[in-house]
């Protein structure tokens, strides 16, 4: 498709777009190449009219514009340009009926071979849908988009205008869904707002806060002979772990996100000795309520730094770490602009041989469980044990990922560079953390040199 040349017809990138400029690697890798994907997949229970599938696709691309937007990266000028609506590419794969396995674990291996999935940034739409069947009332279905276009949060957002669009065409009544919010006008209003007042106190703290401050890194393995590519550890933790995280949470007066990111600090502690601890955790970045049903590649690096030089137990790094998350989200900023306040931070990066690690738990307030549209109902495939050689790619580092699930275990994952980390190495710093958060919920008063 040809791009509109008109300055008119060029909008400015907004800030996460710009980052993702700076590990452009041109199309084939990178930020802009065809795996660095974002995927989530939903059991689905009824029998789907393809045609109705695609008609609903084409439905949600007209609707969102990002995700038929070029970005344009040429040396002199970066824009993005918005494309004319186009459809969707659905594929439709028939499931083996003689496999004895269980579903369940078919579902997961299905999910993740697609998303070791290709899709070009070059190819309008940023979308496709893939469906497994394994029967005409049982499937999966995958979505996958380019990261450049959504993120995480963005997932949620298109599988339920998905899911209202397909149960309006197939004679279930219009769907009930709000006025679309383009992201265009995010980063109009992104571009605005980092010229306000409160950017500039947001500055301020920013660096004051990381005065001298350096990411926190481990040393990478670095396996000779070793082909780049992106592999996943996965892993879920019984239902006891995440209750005691809950009342830990509780009894501090504080989210269990804080808790779980304090153990998170706590190993980093562990594993590299330092006091000063700067890890990065992953927030969604719509901190303007009317972006929340926006499309986008949202997401936000906020770096969380902690004193840990006179911390006596974990029961007060969780306190430190309340403190922490509060003045960060209340004066958060993209992290470029953070990392522009304090020129000591991606220090570490230089030596070559180091790795941070970024820590997310999702919190989507949206998640699909037995929801149903029309005559369909769908279930997000949040519970996963199968660890895989190959998945999408992420930028840089290792991305450590927790989610609390509606059955109250504590699923998570980590994804991580092959060239830079050996399996066992990623499968020891998930047990280690698993351990720490362990010992930290059932005796929050035990030192950190005990964890």
């Amino acid at each position: 498709m040809t791009p509109a040349e008109t300055p008119s017809d060029r909008f400015p990138l907004s800030a996460n777009l710009e980052l993702f400029c700076i590990f452009d690697k041109g199309d084939d890798e990178g930020a802009f190449g065809p795996r660095h994907l974002v995927s989530h997949g939903w059991r689905v229970l009824g029998e789907i009219d393809v045609d109705a599938l695609r008609g609903a696709l084409a439905d949600v691309v007209e609707r969102h514009e990002i995700l038929r937007t070029e970005v344009v990266r040429g040396e002199d000028e970066q824009y993005q340009v918005v494309h004319p609506p186009c459809p969707g590419e659905v594929v439709v794969i028939d499931l083996p009926a003689d496999d004895p396995r269980p579903r369940d674990e078919r579902t997961d291996e299905f999910v993740n071979q697609i998303e070791y999935s290709e899709l070009s940034a070059k190819v309008m739409p940023h979308i496709r849908v893939v469906v497994g069947r394994f029967d005409e009332r049982d499937n999966v279905l995958v979505m996958l988009t380019h990261h450049t276009a959504s993120d995480g949060w963005s997932m949620q957002v298109l599988i339920r205008e998905l899911a209202e669009r397909y149960a309006e065409r197939t004679g279930f009544g219009p769907a009930n869904l709000p006025e679309p919010v383009q992201y265009r006008e995010f980063t109009a209003w992104q571009v605005d707002a980092l010229k306000s007042a409160n950017a500039n106190r947001a500055r301020d703290y920013w660096r004051d806060t990381l005065r001298g401050a350096q990411m926190s890194m481990i040393e990478m393995d670095q396996p000779e002979g070793v082909v780049p590519g992106y592999a996943v550890h996965r892993f879920v933790w019984p239902a006891e772990l995440a209750t005691a995280t809950q009342h830990l949470a509780k009894a501090l007066r504080a989210s269990p996100f804080m808790v779980l990111t304090a153990a998170f600090t706590a190993l980093w502690h562990k594993m590299t000795g330092a006091t000063d601890v700067v890890c990065p955790t992953l927030t969604s970045g719509r901190a303007e309520s009317r972006f929340t049903d926006a499309v986008g590649p949202f997401f936000n690096l906020v770096p969380l730094r902690t004193d840990l030089s006179d911390c006596g137990s974990f029961s007060e790094l969780v306190t430190r770490t309340r403190r922490t998350c509060l003045e960060a989200y209340a004066h958060e900023l993209p992290f470029a602009h953070i990392a522009a306040e304090a020129p000591d931070l991606n220090t570490p990066y230089a030596a070559g041989n180091l790795s941070a690690c970024a820590f997310q738990a999702f919190q989507f307030p949206t998640n699909m469980d037995d929801s149903t549209f029309g005559d369909l109902t769908y279930t997000e495939v949040r519970k996963r044990t199968q660890s895989y050689p190959n998945t999408s790619d992420i930028p840089n580092g290792i991305v450590f990922t927790l989610d609390m699930l509606p059955s109250g275990e504590i699923a998570g994952h980590a994804r991580y560079n092959k060239a830079d980390f050996l399996e066992p190495t990623i499968e020891k710093l998930c047990g280690d953390y698993r351990e720490i958060l362990t010992l930290a919920t059932v005796n929050p008063t035990i030192k950190l040199r005990e964890l």
